[in-house]
């Protein structure tokens, strides 16, 4: 579906601004190290894929989160592990945060 043209041009200037944020900034740099070693992109990949699945299958039992907690405890210690997680979810958050305050000014119900 194509945006009228003055949506079009407020959905560029959001974009814009948000690849001018901090939170992006920091997502880029962080995606930027863990790229310079294909592996680790490749656990982390892993390990984001995992927990997407937990969390949206409804496989929330505590024991089953113990559990990934554990496997995964010293790789997110590694600091270009946890440097990148914790960049893309304040990145995630970020959009959350506009797709919420859009939603809020709508009136959508």
């Amino acid at each position: 579906m194509k945006l009228e043209g003055c949506l079009e041009q407020a959905v560029e200037a959001l974009v814009g601004a948000i690849k001018g944020s901090d939170a992006y900034g920091k997502y880029l740099s962080a995606l930027a190290a863990v790229k310079q070693q294909p592996e680790l992109k490749q656990q982390i990949d892993r390990f984001r894929r995992e927990n997407y699945i937990m969390q949206n299958t409804g496989d929330m039992a505590f024991e089953r989160i113990e559990q990934f907690e554990r496997e995964y405890s010293d790789f997110r210690e590694n600091p270009l592990v946890s440097d990148f997680l914790a960049a893309e979810l304040a990145l995630c958050r970020t959009i959350q945060q506009i797709n919420f305050n859009i939603t809020e000014a709508l009136d959508f119900e």
